[in-house]
């Protein structure tokens, strides 16, 4: 299992810095809110995901580590129910790029656009 080395936190609070074997991946704070590994975000089971949308200017205002395993992340709009494992959060580091995508084809087919700062 991949451990981080090192998770930072910058100043807006939009933005987590996450290193794993050297490599620094930051990700948004939008992005890991919209893949938060919440009952309430990717359902009870497949195809029972819910579509996160008008996420574009969440921050993250507290990181609360969670035994030697994960963190949870406090959320500017309260939501502070996801476990953020090392599995999720080195997947979320490594796949960024086709994760996100994904996610905006999700928010286009459903008639959203999505708003960038």
């Amino acid at each position: 299992m991949q451990t981080p080395s090192n998770i930072t936190l910058d100043k807006t609070k939009t933005l987590l810095t996450l290193t794993f074997d050297g490599t620094k991946y930051p990700l948004s704070a939008e992005y890991l809110r919209v893949y938060s590994p919440s009952a309430e975000v990717v359902g009870h089971g497949p195809g029972q995901e819910t579509l996160q949308v008008g996420k574009e200017n969440v921050t993250i205002s507290r990181i609360e580590p969670t035994g030697n395993y994960a963190i949870v992340l406090f959320f500017s709009d309260d939501h502070d129910s996801g476990i953020y494992s090392w599995e999720h959060l080195y997947k979320l580091a490594t796949e960024q790029d086709k994760l996100w995508s994904g996610y905006l084809t999700r928010l286009k087919d459903a008639g959203h656009s999505h708003k960038q700062h």
